[in-house]
Formats: C-alpha cells, structure tokens, sequence
C-alpha cells in the first residue's frame, strides 16, 4: 500500500476535466463499423471511439483560421497555367 503523500501525489496528477458522453441512437452499421475499425487497430471500442472524437474536436476552429486568413486576388487562369507549367517540367 502506498503511503498517504505518495497517494495525493498520484491522484493530483489525473486530469480534473473528464467527462462521460453517452451517445443514443448510433445506426447499427455505424457500430458495426466502428468495432470492425477498433478490432484492426487492436483496440477497445471505447478507446478508439475517444481517438476520432479527439481527432475531430482538434478541427472544430478550421474554419474560423481559414477565414481568417486574408483573401488573395488570384485569377482562375493563373493558378490552371502555374499548373500546367509544374506538370510539364516533370
């Protein structure tokens, strides 16, 4: 048994801000698919299904720094002939 110092020490390290998320009326082949893809990855549904949430939740601001950044004036034309010329000198 650990000494009682040793015990807050241990606890005082686990992150406060864990929550539960139950989530209602998952299609049968959503689940299916998500246990077919936790199985290849050898690892419980619940910890892979935390792994896509946490992937998904790290893009939630995408779209307010993409619309952040300034707006550049560039023709259509432009881009399609930069292009070409890339293409080319492979």
């Amino acid at each position: 048994m650990l000494p009682f110092r040793t015990k807050l020490l241990a606890i005082s390290k686990q992150p406060f801000a864990m929550r539960t998320l139950y989530i209602r009326h998952v299609p049968d082949e959503v689940a299916a698919g998500l246990e077919k893809l936790a199985a290849q990855a050898g690892l419980p549904l619940s910890t892979f299904a935390l792994q896509e949430l946490t992937e998904s939740a790290r893009r939630a601001d995408n779209a307010d720094l993409l619309n952040a950044l300034p707006s550049l004036p560039i023709e259509r034309a432009s881009i399609l002939e930069a292009l070409a010329e890339s293409r080319a000198e492979r």
